[in-house]
């Protein structure tokens, strides 16, 4: 996360950014290329890459210069930061398994889209995620033991919004892309040239709210991203059941551009990201990226994938896994030594502990906290559910005395 002082930062600029026609996208450099259909014949999708599953540096005219300065020890900050969000991912699902956690909803799989996008932010942009992103969270300096607090019911969020300008986890689907709007028109007015990004999935993209949502960042020239984790499944839901076009390709219908990008490359994601934050910043208004990608576990833990999917569609995508390819690059350009996955190794292992002792350290949540501050004056019918919830609360007691 790049942190610059206001003088360093560019003055706003009010004209409003020129969208790509029907068929077209605007690139980083400004110029417009012809799209093709996702699903092509033997082509795959097209996106922006940057590095192959392989490992290989891909030459991107549009959007290397994105990453052109990027340092090893950056590339390998890159890497740390996949490694031990996966692994407090990893925690939490089996926190979750042992009684722990009431719910868990795992990243695996999309730690490049979560990390690349969330290290292209500012300190001073603003983020509003969905309750997935751990790997944001991560990038925007919130601690990972203050994400479960509301997965083991202890309190409704865990973290100051104000203090990381990173919101709290949104569960109702689609509706922190208006809040994102709103914020962002809010920053527009008082003259700010920092920027919003709001994350949501392929599924929430049949939402109203996400629609709504376009309208008025479009017509307001909102400096938002709008970073849709096309993750391929909608709960059992595939993405062809919820568009008949590439979602990259809705935001031409409300004029502003669209971007598909491979969200298991974190050099493509960390560069298209700082590409539609710095348009944002300069006045230019919204972007949708698409970064696609695939969630390699349930949906949530209350979910079973295997009902749905098949094993061979997971093993292909574990071949594109974003650490992995990561790795590989490194290794090949001599960034990094085994000393240094060592280290990680351990260090990944001492996350782990910590935030499995700081769970189970948690006070058990308020069974009755629920029939508070629904009515301010209070109500008879709410009295008369909390005396029910506490005389089977109270058969418990009875049960484990015989």
């Amino acid at each position: 996360m790049t942190v610059e002082s206001s003088a360093a930062r560019k003055p706003r600029r009010t004209a409003a950014g020129k969208a790509g026609t029907s068929g077209e996208t605007t690139g980083a450099t400004g110029t417009k290329r012809t799209t093709r259909s996702a699903a092509g014949k033997g082509t795959g999708p097209e996106l922006v890459q940057l590095l192959t599953p392989e490992g290989k540096r891909v030459k991107n005219a549009e959007y290397d210069a994105y990453v052109a300065g990027i340092t090893p020890d950056e590339l390998r900050g890159l890497y740390r930061d996949m490694v031990l969000t996966r692994r407090f991912d990893a925690e939490a699902t089996a926190l979750q398994r042992q009684g722990e956690l009431g719910l868990w909803a795992s990243l695996l799989g999309q730690e490049a889209a979560q990390i690349g996008s969330g290290r292209a932010t500012r300190e001073d942009d603003y983020v509003f995620p969905t309750y997935r992103e751990h790997g944001v969270a991560w990038c925007r300096g919130v601690d990972p033991a203050n994400l479960l607090g509301m997965f083991r019911g202890v309190n409704n969020g865990g973290w100051d919004p104000n203090s990381n300008n990173f919101h709290l986890y949104t569960i109702v689907i689609g509706s922190q892309t208006l809040h994102a709007t709103g914020y962002a028109m809010g920053i527009a007015k008082d003259g700010a040239d920092s920027a919003v990004i709001a994350y949501f999935g392929d599924g929430a993209s049949s939402q109203g709210d996400v629609a709504e949502s376009f309208t008025f960042s479009a017509v307001y020239n909102a400096p938002v991203v709008f970073f849709c984790q096309n993750n391929q499944w909608a709960i059992s839901e595939p993405t062809e059941r919820q568009t008949r076009v590439p979602l990259y390709q809705r935001a031409q219908g409300y004029g502003f551009p669209g971007v598909r990008v491979d969200g298991n490359d974190v050099l493509a994601c960390l560069a298209v990201t700082k590409w539609a934050l710095e348009r944002a910043r300069n006045g230019e208004g919204p972007t949708l990226v698409e970064a696609y990608t695939y969630r390699m576990g349930a949906h949530t833990t209350s979910d079973d994938p295997t009902r749905y999917r098949g094993d061979e569609e997971r093993l292909a995508w574990e071949a594109k896994d974003p650490i992995l390819r990561l790795r590989r690059y490194l290794e090949a350009s001599n960034h990094t030594d085994e000393g240094f996955f060592a280290e990680l190794e351990a260090e990944s292992e001492t996350l782990g502990r910590r935030v499995r002792e700081a769970v189970r350290a948690m006070p058990d949540p308020d069974h009755f906290a629920i029939f508070e501050n629904a009515y301010a004056d209070g109500h008879a019918l709410v009295d008369e559910e909390r005396a029910q919830f506490a005389a089977y609360q109270a058969s418990f007691a009875e049960e484990g005395g015989h």
